[in-house]
Order: structure tokens, then C-alpha cells, then sequence
């Protein structure tokens, strides 16, 4: 932050991080660069905080409600709580803060969701969604990014980024640009995102890539991708002959 910090911070930048990063030497030096932030702040880690959600809630200074949003698939509900101007430490001269908590249950009242943060960002009925929304993309991040990395078909985690030798800083180098390619190609290649419709998982599309360009040269990358293609079309009926 230090160094990028004169860069970024006109664009309106608001810092997301874990509740390591929710201390108030970092958040005033996020606030100092023009930075807004939105950090995890769990109880366990936080207890000036929620000693003073404590006090707040029984003047009815916490204030509750409810979202709804439609996923695509289904309508959600997200029970939220927000409180604002908290002290982050004991101390009259402390940094104070807005606190929320968003918990997203599913049908049968289990909890797919829960976090809670201190921001910088004012909060009210019109916008705590909103905050929540985006300090929940940390987690989006962690799951839909990092996990995949990790578990599915990359390998991240199989000593590709770790160690100090040159190679392993290549190797984890060529990973992340190929997770990059794949998702650029899944937002943008029309061809990608119908063989990935059409075939059971992504390791059985790229196994027919490896296997294909094993024994045929292909002229671009298109070419490839309409070859796979036409394997799914109606294959013409056999003639007989006499």
C-alpha cells in the first residue's frame, strides 16, 4: 500500500482484507492514502468493538433488517445488522468505525453465509447491502479463485509456488496466466463456452485438447475449437454400396 498506494487511491479504492488487516494502524493508514476499506471483524478478535455493540444494542442503536435478491435460481433472504461510529480500540482518541453483519440462510434456515466488518464506508438502510455485498467478495474470491487453484485442475498447492529456486516462481507464474486464458476464454470465446456446455467437466476438455493436439497441427486456436465442435453434429447417414 505504501508504494501503490498515490496511484490508486483517486480511483476510489476500497481495501477488503481478513480481520488481521481490521487493527487501527492499518485502517488510518488506509484512510491517510485515500483508501476506504471494508475488513473482517470477528468478536473473537474484536472485543472492545463488541462490547460496544453490546451497549448499543440495548439502546436499539443496532439497527436490523432484511434483503432480498434473486440469484438466477432462487430468492434469498440476507438478514443484516449495522451499527455505526464504534471505537475499534478502548482509548478516547480511537479510530471510529461502522459496523455490519450479513448472514444469507438457505430454505430450511442453515446458514450458507455469515461475516461481519468494520468499514470505513458510512452505512445505512439504502446501502449496509450493498458494503456487505462487497466485502463478501473476499470470500467469492477465496472459494471461486483460490480454491480452484488449489482443487481443481491447476495443482497451485503441489509445490508449483512454494521454495525459493527460480523454477517454482515460473511454474506458479504459468498457472495463473492459464487460469487467466481460461477465464477470459470462458467470458469471451463463443466456441469455449459451448464445448464446456457440451462435455461433462472442464479436465475432459482439456484432456481432448491435449490429446488432439498430440497427433494434429492445428492452424489457430478456432480451428481447434470448430474440429472439437463438429463432433457433436448430426453425423450424416451411412450410404451402402453394392
Amino acid at each position: 500500500m505504501a508504494e501503490w498506494g498515490l496511484d490508486y487511491s483517486p480511483l476510489g479504492v476500497t481495501l477488503l482484507g481478513d480481520e488481521l488487516s481490521c487493527h487501527e494502524p492499518g485502517c488510518r493508514d488506509a484512510l491517510n492514502r485515500g483508501f476506504g476499506f471494508i475488513f473482517v471483524c470477528k468478536p473473537a478478535s474484536h472485543a472492545n468493538v463488541y462490547a460496544w455493540l453490546e451497549f448499543l444494542q440495548r439502546g436499539g442503536a443496532v439497527k436490523p433488517g432484511v434483503g432480498r435478491r434473486w440469484t438466477g435460481q432462487r430468492r434469498e433472504l440476507d438478514p443484516y445488522r449495522y451499527a455505526t461510529s464504534i471505537p475499534l480500540r478502548d482509548g478516547n482518541d480511537a479510530l471510529l468505525v461502522n459496523w455490519g453483519a450479513l448472514t444469507t440462510p438457505d430454505e430450511h434456515g442453515n446458514v450458507l453465509y455469515h461475516n461481519t466488518v468494520a468499514t470505513s464506508r458510512a452505512l445505512n438502510a439504502r446501502n449496509v447491502l450493498e458494503v456487505g455485498a462487497a466485502g463478501r467478495c473476499r470470500w467469492k474470491i477465496e472459494n471461486e479463485n483460490n480454491n480452484t487453484l488449489k482443487t481443481k485442475r491447476y495443482h497451485f498447492e503441489h509445490n508449483y509456488g512454494h521454495g525459493q529456486q527460480p523454477l517454482s516462481a515460473l511454474l506458479a507464474s504459468l498457472i495463473l496466466l492459464a487460469f487467466l486464458v481460461h477465464t477470459v476464454l470462458e467470458w469471451m470465446d463463443d466456441q469455449y463456452q459451448l464445448l464446456r456446455q457440451q462435455l461433462p467437466s472442464p479436465q475432459r476438455l482439456f484432456s481432448d485438447i491435449r490429446t488432439l493436439t498430440s497427433y494434429r497441427c492445428f492452424e489457430s486456436w478456432r480451428a481447434l475449437m470448430m474440429f472439437m465442435r463438429q463432433s457433436f453434429e448430426s453425423a450424416p447417414p451411412l450410404r451402402e454400396t453394392g
